[in-house]
């Protein structure tokens, strides 16, 4: 995942180390030894996630309608 990301709201499809497929929507913070510190929106709370388990990801954008 490019730093370009940093400070952005990203969507990420995730596999835990159970092997569960999860899709999370993410503000990251910062990008440390192949490990993402974001804010997960749906959960509330900061989380770390392996950047070698997130199988995609993609920009989020909010539009006013």
């Amino acid at each position: 995942m490019p730093e370009k990301y940093i400070g952005q709201i990203v969507q990420i499809i995730y596999q835990d180390a159970k092997g569960k497929i999860t899709q999370r929507t993410i503000r990251i913070r910062k990008i440390v030894d192949g490990k993402v510190f974001a804010y997960d929106l749906e959960k509330r709370a900061p989380r770390p996630f392996r950047m070698d388990r997130i199988l995609s990801h993609f920009p989020v954008s909010f539009h006013a309608s």
